[in-house]
Parts: C-alpha cells; structure tokens; sequence
C-alpha cells in the first residue's frame, strides 16, 4: 500500500506542489528517502522515528521507502518531516487514510513529538489555496497562513498527538486568526532636517517617481539623516505589494507571528556584506538584502566602502527587477523591485573643511571614486552634492514642512503616473522609473524648447542611451510634481543638474 501526502518545495516565492509517498511494505528493516532530497531531508528519518516513539508509536520492523515526486525538483528544508510523519502513521494505520486527501502539509519535528515552526508557511498557504487544498501547519505559523484567505481551511496543531486527534475527530482544533498588525514606531520626520533644501526636493522627486538617488557630502552633512526620512515620504504598501513582501519574508523565515505591515521595507545593510548577503545565495538559495528591500528602500551607506563585486552585482536586478541565482540543478528568481539610495564621502578622508579636509589631494578622491564602476552610477538617476550644514542653519526654526505635506504631494505624483501607465496598459510600470523604453518618448516627450535644452545637454555631458532616458523619466516625474502636462524646459534643465552633479574628484581637482 502506497500512502501520498501533499507538500510543496519553495523555488523563490513560489511553493511548487510535491506528493510524499510513504510505502511500508515486507523486507529487512529498512527506511529509505528517495527524491533528490537534501541532508536537512534525509535527516528527517531519525526526527520521524524519534517523535512517533514519543507520541507512542513505533515502526514496524519493516522496509519503508519515501519517494518524493517528481524525483527531479531539489527538495530543501526540514517542512518535509510532518509529511513523511503523516503518512507513515496513515500506512500503518494509525490515522484514516483518506483524511490526508485535499490537504498540504508542512512542519519540522522535534525529538518530543512537538511541531516546530518553519519558513514560507504564507507562500505554502496561497499555493494550497489555489490547489482547491486545505493546510495543516505548525501552530507557530497559522497565523502567518491564515493572511493567504479566509476561505482556506486550516488546521495548526501544537503536537503529532493533537493532529491525529483532530483527524480520528477526538478533538477539534480552531482555525488560526491572522496575526495583529505591527504597531510599528512613528516614521522618522522630514521637518528635523535643517537646511538641505536642495536634498530634500531631491528626496521629493526620488519618492515620487522611484528614482535611484546618490547623496555625496563630508561626515556630518545629512546624507545618512535625509536617507532615513525616506520611507515616512512613500506611500503605504497596496494591498497587491504587501501580498509579494510578505511572501518574500515568509521565504526568509522573518514574519514571526504573522504579523504584517503596509510600511514599505527599509533595508540597510552593512558595507561589509557580502554579495550573497546583497543578492541573495548560499548553499540553499535564500533571499538576499534587495529581495527583502523589494517595493522599497535599500540604503547603502558608505558606497565605495561595499565590495565592487558585491556593488557590480546589483547593476542587473535595479533592471530587471529581479534578483536571479542560478545554479547547476536549478535557477532561483526573487522579485527585487526596490530604490537604491547610496550615500558616500568624497573621499576616505571626508573631503569636507576643517578636520575632515582631505589631506593627500585630488588623487584621493579619485582612487576613492574610482570603488564605483560606471555602469552603476550610469543607473543612478539622481546625484547631488550634500555641502557641510553650517551653524546658522542648525540655529534656524525646524522647516515649515513636515513629512506629511511633502507625502501628501509624493502621493498626488505617484497617483497620476498610476493612472497614466494603467490608460497605456503598463500595469507593471505604475512608476516613471519603472517605464519601458518604448514607452518613454511618448510619456516625457518634451516641448521644442525642452528637446533643444536636451540635445545640447546630452552632447556636452555624453549621456549614454541609458542616461537619456533616465533624464526624460526625472523630468516627468518633476513635471508630475508640478501637475503640467507636458515635459517643459524647466523640467528638463532641473533633471539635467541632478544628473550632471559633478563627480568629487573634479570637485577636489576644481578646489
């Protein structure tokens, strides 16, 4: 007799349906796991023994064969113990066979018999709900699963002997509620920036039309201060867009208790992160810092510092949206739709005035500038020089707009290129920064006096292709601020001094 419990094996986000079949059957004692499983998989016939003899059962001394199909998908992770659990007490008959049919199943197992939690409990759910499936999962992770919907029946027993309670119908387990949202702390505010007014209509149009943004200062100027204000400018997550952060987070192991939030990912790691830690990778593939920052933030401060293999490796996601780790067997794809913000000195000296001065010349900013490849910058869509803030205007009055004001106007912007994009059928590029290149001319197509300022400009600061579209896409959204129609010459001389900032080392070879 063969016994088949559903499961699923995680590629990305996405949970792919596998069925664990269990058959008991006359030979030397034996018990075999079978499938392309990994060593967290294999180790799950000594976990299975152990919580069956704590739960008071026993394996007959008999041949037992695990198959998990299809045979050639890689299985990873320790969820795979309650399946083979489940279906091993249904072949001896322990459980009712058929009360594993229509369900999913997923769970690691203590040597106690206890039912631990497990990663991508919320991804697992979404897929056995669009299998017309039920779930059975751990307690600790019902409340994640139960956000996929409320149609999905779901059972989160605490233990092997309250799951086959509940089947044999001794006990009746209540369905998980979702968990409570985040009572996340208040946003960190625009209005306690003093001075900067430059940088912070610069962090305006980065937030109204997702724009990648570069702040290059001395120590103490803002740049990390203005970074932070960032997320309290961005609209609150869609319900669509909190679904795909949930999931990834799910993925990762980082949604304990199932709480969610509409607050979009601020992710700001460390420079000595690796480019596995960016990326995502390892020896089994897991999200990395932009697929956690994916429909948000991803602040690096201290660019050069970064490794230049680690920095080279985001120039593909911030274009695909999509960070991909291929391996031998298979290919992982996390979404990574986030906005780079990157801030940096003018060299490792600071390059400011006074103690920060740069103390060996223009050859320092240039070696110092040298860590960021050209193509990276040639992605960046906005670069402003941060200058030191002075005593006068750390004295002055707090500035008369607060993050909500310039929100409110961030959020008009990103309304209009929503609808926009949505009227040409762009439902994928609801941002400026996000357009297609075919769609581009048609969307910031400037006046003649505009075209004009653009030709000029593109020949004298050799814009690539790359660069010339990402002026247009600034422009539009500068002109979305304004409310104008059409791409003006303003516009596109406004987005032409953020992109022709010049580099520090011409700053430092000028002073």
């Amino acid at each position: 007799m063969v016994v088949w419990v559903s499961t699923v094996a995680f590629e990305g986000i996405e949970a792919r349906a596998v069925d664990v079949q269990v058959q008991v059957a006359p030979g030397l004692p034996a018990f075999n796991v079978v499938g392309l499983p990994d060593k967290a998989v294999t180790e799950a016939r000594e976990r299975v023994r152990s919580a069956l003899i704590a739960s008071g059962l026993a394996l007959p001394p008999r041949r037992i064969t695990v198959n998990l199909a299809p045979a050639d998908l890689p299985k990873e992770g320790s969820h795979f113990d309650l399946p083979i659990a489940l279906g091993l007490m249904a072949a001896i008959g322990a459980i009712p066979a058929d009360a594993l049919s229509g369900v999913t199943v997923l769970g690691e197992l203590a040597l106690d018999g206890t039912i631990a939690s497990v990663a991508g409990a919320l991804p697992a759910a979404v897929a056995a709900h669009a299998r017309g499936h039920g779930l059975i999962c751990p307690e600790a992770c019902g409340a994640e699963a139960a956000w996929a919907s409320s149609d999905l029946d779901i059972v989160a027993p605490r233990s092997l002997i309250q799951i086959v309670n509940h089947l044999k119908g001794v006990q009746v387990l209540a369905r998980p509620r979702p968990g409570l949202p985040d009572a996340a702390a208040p946003a960190a505010d625009l209005k306690d920036v003093r001075g900067q007014e430059t940088a912070k209509r610069a962090l305006e149009i980065a937030a109204a039309g997702g724009h990648n943004l570069l702040f290059s200062g001395p120590p103490g100027a803002g740049k990390s201060m203005l970074a932070s204000r960032l997320p309290s400018l961005l609209p609150p997550l869609g319900p669509k867009e909190l679904l795909e952060v949930a999931m990834i987070r799910s993925v990762a192991g980082d949604l304990a208790g199932g709480r969610l939030t509409n607050r979009r990912p601020f992710r700001s790691p460390h420079h000595s992160a690796s480019m596995a830690a960016l990326v995502g990778g390892g020896a089994r593939p897991r999200p990395g810092e932009i697929a956690l920052a994916h429909n948000g933030v991803l602040f690096l401060d201290e660019l050069p510092e970064f490794s230049a293999q680690a920095l080279d490796a985001l120039r593909q996601p911030l274009e695909s949206g999509e960070a991909v780790i291929a391996r031998a067997n298979h290919r992982v794809a996390y979404p990574a739709r986030f906005q780079l913000v990157a801030a940096m000195n003018p060299c490792r000296c600071g390059g400011g005035e006074g103690g920060h001065a740069c103390r060996r010349g223009p050859r320092c900013a240039a070696e110092y500038q040298a860590r960021i490849s050209g193509p990276l910058l040639d992605r960046i869509d906005l670069r402003l020089d941060v200058p030191s803030v002075t005593a006068a205007d750390l004295m002055a009055p707090s500035a008369a707009e607060d993050s909500a004001t310039v929100a409110a106007r961030v959020l008009a912007a990103r309304s209009l290129q929503a609808r926009r994009s949505v009227g040409l059928g762009l439902s994928d590029a609801l941002l400026n920064a996000h357009l297609p290149v075919s769609s581009v001319e048609e969307v910031a197509r400037p006046d003649a006096a505009g075209r004009k300022l653009l030709v000029d400009a593109a020949d004298a600061l050799k814009l690539s292709a790359r660069g010339y579209h990402r002026v247009l896409k600034v422009a539009r959204t500068i002109a979305d601020l304004d409310g104008a129609e059409s791409v003006g010459r303003l516009h596109l001389a406004e987005a032409l001094a953020y992109r022709a900032s010049p580099p520090p080392q011409a700053q430092a070879q000028a002073a």
